[in-house]
C-alpha cells in the first residue's frame, strides 16, 4: 500500500468518525430532550371555574302571540246622510251611551212628529169608541179595526224613532276613541268608519300552542307577557281560555290570557312574547351554557379535580374532561341531568385549549354571565 492510500484511507476514518460523533451527539440530544419535556408535563392553564349548585327551575312554554282589546270597534252608520254633529274628539274616553256624532235628521223627525199625532189620533178614537162598544152603541167588529189602526200607528211611530236613532251614534261600551276620521258636512254612506273605539283595560294576549303542550297548561294559570324579548320584566296575566278545538291546517289551539292595563300602554295589534309556566317546578344543576363542549359523539364539560400539594402546601388543581346530559335552557343557563354533582369545580371558560390532566391555574375575576333572564346591556 503506497502512501496515498494509506492517507485516504487515514482520511476516510475521520470522517467516519467525526460523523459518528455529530449524529451521535444529535440522537443523543433528541433523547435527552424528549426525557426532560416529558418530565415537565403540560403548561398549566388559566381557567375560571364555579362550584356546581342546584337551583329552582320553572318548566315554561314560550310563545308569540298578540293583544286583543276585551270590547272592540269600529264605529260607523247604518244609514247614509250629511254629518250633522261631532260630539268627540280624537282620543277621548268615553262611557257606554256617550252620543258622539248625529247626522241631518230634519225630515225624519218631521215625519216621526206626524206619526206621533196620528198615533195620538188612533188612540183616541179607540178610547171614545171602546165605550160606545160598552154602551153597546157600536159593534164589536168596528172596535176591533179601531184596536188595529192603533196599533199600525204606534208600530209607525217605533220604526220612525229607529230610523231617527239610527242617525246618531252612540258609544256600545266604554273605552278609549282613536283618530276621528269625518268632519262635520261630510256625506257619508252606509258602513262609513268613523272612529275606532277601544276597551284596554283590561286586555287580551292571544297565542297559539301546539296541540301536545295544550295539556300542560290550564285556566288560571300565570302567564307573563313582554312586548320586547329583552325587558327584564313583562306584564303579569293569567290563562283565562283555551280553545275546545284543533285548528285543522296548523294542528294548533288558540289560548288567551287576561292581563291588567291599567295605564293602556298595551295596545291592540301589538305582537307580544308569552311565557307560561308548565307544571311544578324542579330543582337542577345549573351551568352557564359557555361550559359546555357541544360534541357529535357527546356533551362534556371539564371539572377541576386536586392532583397533590405543590411546594408551598397549596393544593394543585388539573382539568378532567366528564360527559354530561344536559336538560332544557333558559336564558345564559342549561340543566344538568347527568355527570355533573352539586360541589363540583366546574371549568366555566377556558376549556377549549384543555386536555385531561392539564394543570390549571383558577383567575375568577371575570365569569362568563349565568343570568337565567337576561337582557341587552347598553355599551
Amino acid at each position: 500500500m503506497n502512501i496515498t492510500t494509506k492517507r485516504m484511507v487515514i482520511m476516510l476514518a475521520s470522517v467516519g468518525v467525526v460523523l459518528g460523533l455529530v449524529f451521535g451527539f444529535g440522537t443523543f440530544k433528541g433523547v435527552m430532550m424528549k426525557k426532560y419535556f416529558a418530565s415537565m408535563g403540560a403548561p398549566p392553564q388559566t381557567v375560571s371555574t364555579m362550584t356546581a349548585k342546584t337551583e329552582e327551575w320553572q318548566p315554561s312554554i314560550t310563545a308569540v302571540g298578540s293583544l286583543r282589546a276585551v270590547k272592540g270597534a269600529d264605529l260607523s252608520l247604518e244609514v247614509s246622510g250629511i254629518v250633522d254633529e261631532v260630539l268627540f274628539n280624537s282620543g277621548d274616553e268615553v262611557k257606554a251611551g256617550t252620543v258622539l256624532l248625529r247626522l241631518r235628521a230634519e225630515d225624519e223627525e218631521a215625519r216621526l212628529r206626524s206619526l206621533e199625532a196620528s198615533a195620538q189620533l188612533a188612540q183616541s178614537t179607540f178610547e171614545r169608541n171602546n165605550k160606545q162598544f160598552e154602551a153597546k152603541a157600536i159593534s164589536r167588529a168596528q172596535l176591533d179595526v179601531d184596536a188595529a189602526g192603533l196599533k199600525n200607528a204606534q208600530a209607525a211611530v217605533q220604526q220612525q224613532r229607529a230610523m231617527v236613532n239610527k242617525k246618531i251614534v252612540r258609544a256600545p261600551f266604554g273605552g278609549r276613541l282613536g283618530v276621528r276620521t269625518v268632519d262635520v258636512g261630510q256625506f257619508l254612506n252606509p258602513g262609513t268608519p268613523i272612529v275606532t273605539l277601544q276597551a284596554l283595560d283590561p286586555i287580551y294576549a292571544d297565542f297559539y300552542l301546539p296541540a301536545q303542550q295544550v295539556n300542560r297548561i290550564e285556566v288560571g294559570q300565570k302567564a307573563v307577557v313582554k312586548i320586547d324579548v329583552g325587558a327584564a320584566a313583562g306584564v303579569e296575566g293569567e290563562i283565562s281560555a283555551i280553545n275546545p278545538k284543533v285548528e285543522a291546517a296548523s294542528r294548533t289551539v288558540l289560548v288567551r290570557a287576561t292581563l291588567k292595563n291599567p295605564t293602556q300602554k298595551l295596545l291592540p295589534g301589538t305582537s307580544v312574547n308569552i311565557e307560561v309556566g308548565a307544571g311544578s317546578s324542579q330543582r337542577y344543576i345549573t351551568l352557564p351554557q359557555t361550559s359546555i363542549t357541544y360534541n357529535p359523539y357527546g356533551d362534556t364539560v371539564y371539572l377541576a379535580v386536586q392532583d397533590g400539594k405543590d411546594d408551598k402546601g397549596e393544593p394543585k388543581l388539573k382539568a378532567r374532561q366528564t360527559f354530561v346530559v344536559t336538560g332544557p335552557t333558559r336564558g345564559d343557563q342549561v340543566a344538568i341531568f347527568e355527570g355533573v354533582k352539586e360541589g363540583d369545580q366546574v371549568v366555566t371558560a377556558g376549556g377549549t385549549k384543555l386536555q385531561n390532566d392539564t394543570p390549571l391555574i383558577i383567575n375568577n375575576a371575570v365569569q362568563p354571565t349565568n343570568n337565567p333572564k337576561p337582557k341587552p346591556i347598553d355599551q
